[in-house]
């Protein structure tokens, strides 16, 4: 992946990423409230940066219509993801770091690791597709692997699926989830859903011995899943 003509600030960094990462997940242009929220800053200091990243060439931002990455924007988004997901690899592969771990380190390390040192890294992974929590790492020529996973919390009860992915904005419901043996590979199965916004009762089935556990709609939002089988209870009738 080359590098791009002039160096980008940490924060210029942060914003690229976070903006891309609301696209890679579905979610169309990033509103300044979502930007807000998953980098832990006030509206204010979003739409000041985010005139900046406009001047810069790197967004385009359109008053109520939300923030996507220009061409130039993306390269420079899909850099620093780059480096974020190789070292969040690398740490949890080869220095032994829990998934729940390595997210605020890679986020100051990714700022600093030089190109060589990464492709070293990279080479000595294996060249991974995917870090530890399911995301995509772009290729150094910025390819990125196809990713077909849906949100657990869309399935219907009796569904299941091969966890594939975990959104790691909140290291505590990794840490959680690392507790009750819930890892990539392990298998979802969506029993019930209590009415009026409340828990999914989810049976997972891995290495360990199944578990019945009650996730609540956002951890259950935070879980994504591939190979989805449809369950018993909401298959169309044989024609």
């Amino acid at each position: 992946m080359s590098e791009t003509a002039a160096p980008r600030t940490a924060a210029v960094d942060d914003y690229i990423k976070a903006i891309y990462a609301v696209y890679e997940r579905g979610e169309g242009p990033a509103s300044t409230t979502a930007l807000a929220k998953r980098l832990g800053v006030g509206a204010s200091s979003v739409s000041g940066m985010l005139k900046k990243l406009t001047d810069q060439g790197l967004v385009e931002h359109r008053p109520y219509g939300g923030v996507r990455l220009t061409d130039d924007g993306t390269r420079a988004a899909l850099d620093v993801l780059r480096r974020h997901r190789l070292l969040e690899t690398y740490l949890v592969r080869e220095l032994g770091y829990g998934w729940d771990e390595v997210h605020d380190e890679a986020e100051v390390l990714e700022h600093h690791v030089s190109s060589t040192l990464l492709d070293r890294m990279d080479a000595r992974l294996g060249h991974p597709r995917f870090d530890p929590h399911g995301d995509p790492i772009p290729a150094a020529d910025g390819t990125v692997a196809d990713f077909a996973g849906r949100r657990f919390a869309t399935l219907e009860p009796g569904d299941r699926g091969r966890l594939v992915r975990v959104d790691d904005t909140e290291p505590a419901m990794l840490t959680w989830l690392r507790e009750q043996a819930v890892e990539l590979g392990v298998t979802l199965e969506l029993l019930a859903r209590r009415p009026f916004g409340g828990p999914f009762q989810v049976r997972v089935s891995g290495p360990a011995p199944d578990a019945d556990l009650d996730l609540g709609p956002e951890l259950a939002d935070a879980l994504w899943v591939d190979d989805v089988v449809e369950g018993v209870f909401h298959r169309a009738p044989a024609t």
